[in-house]
């Protein structure tokens, strides 16, 4: 029986290696990939390092799937990653369709800085460590909205 791969963790960019071990993919295989799907894209930085982010590890992952364990040639991955990214697209179209005529109602809720005077020290320090941690996260999930476009 096949190891289960490791849960990713909640970071914004992943070296090759982490995300040859969160993938259980090897970085050259890696590289191949970003030749063979063009939905695959990590950023380069300095001496054209790879930084993958959150959506391209589970591409990543969607890819060995495919190619592992269903059988799936090269171009048949390829084209059923292509299709899945269509899907997902129309299901956001769908979506989008839905939510029109949908009014707004904005909330007045008190400053953040009222709420959080009112609360002891260490509890501030807290609550605003979740908040820095949900607003990485809601960027993220603008970055994976924009990407998919």
């Amino acid at each position: 029986m096949e190891k289960a791969l490791p849960s990713i963790p909640a970071k914004r960019y992943f070296t090759i290696g982490e995300v040859s071990d969160l993938c259980g993919v090897k970085p050259h295989v890696l590289r191949y990939w970003e030749q063979e799907f063009t939905q695959l894209r990590p950023m380069k930085r300095r001496g054209n390092r790879r930084y993958y982010q959150h959506h391209e590890v589970l591409m990543i992952r969607r890819i060995r799937d495919l190619l592992y364990d269903q059988g799936f040639t090269i171009s048949g991955a390829r084209n059923k990653l292509q299709e899945l990214v269509q899907v997902e697209r129309d299901k956001r179209r769908a979506g989008e369709v839905m939510l029109e005529g949908v009014e707004v109602i904005e909330v007045d809720d008190p400053p953040f800085d009222d709420f959080a005077d009112s609360m002891p020290p260490d509890e501030r320090s807290f609550v605003s460590q979740k908040l820095l941690l949900v607003r990485r996260e809601l960027f993220e999930i603008r970055d994976l909205l924009s990407a998919t476009h």
